[in-house]
């Protein structure tokens, strides 16, 4: 992390950030959705980088893929089971800087109370500083997850011999970050 304008506290933007999903419906179509409540903040040390944290919450309850029908079920015990497990939880454990402006973060994911080892692919877009002052850090990345990893198994067979859901789901990160100046005052 040779980049120094990294450094220090940042927070989520949940406004300007989306963790989306996608995935292969009935076998021949692509349903996307996303998480409109994600919350969550970063420490960057670049000279340390084993210092550096990133923790990330998303409110399992905010899933939207523009049917509201479909919302329901994925918030029910088939999939999420919002009631008994309302947030998805990401703790990093590395983060790496792997080429410029490109870093790999290895943590922790947790969805049903299942937590297992993932590693996310993300690059930074760009740093700049927005009409009222504030430091914006802005990062993508994608990466393919298993969702019977987290025992989000439900499906139905489809007469092809098919399933209706794929197992192979692809998440999106657009993570728009904010320099934390407070923090970065008490530290």
């Amino acid at each position: 992390m040779t980049d120094r304008i990294l450094d220090g506290a940042w927070a989520i933007d949940p406004s300007h950030s989306r963790i989306g999903f996608s995935s292969r419906h009935a076998m021949v179509t692509r349903v996307r959705g996303a998480f409109n409540a994600v919350t969550g903040s970063a420490v960057i040390d670049t000279v340390h980088p084993e210092n550096s944290t990133v923790a990330v919450e998303v409110d399992m309850a905010s899933v939207d893929t523009r049917n509201a029908d479909r919302d329901a079920h994925l918030r029910s015990a088939d999939f999420f089971d919002v009631e008994t497990h309302p947030n998805m939880t990401f703790e990093s454990t590395q983060i790496e800087e792997i080429d410029d402006a490109s870093y790999i973060v290895s943590g922790s994911l947790t969805i049903r109370g299942i937590t297992r080892p993932l590693s996310v692919p993300l690059s930074l877009i760009g740093i700049d500083v927005d009409p009222s002052g504030q430091t914006r850090a802005g990062l993508e990345g994608t990466r393919r997850i298993d969702r019977r990893d987290w025992d989000v198994t439900w499906n139905t067979p489809l007469d092809s011999g098919g399933l209706l859901v794929s197992d192979k789901i692809t998440l999106e990160f657009e993570l728009a970050l904010v320099k934390d100046t407070e923090k970065d005052a008490d530290a």
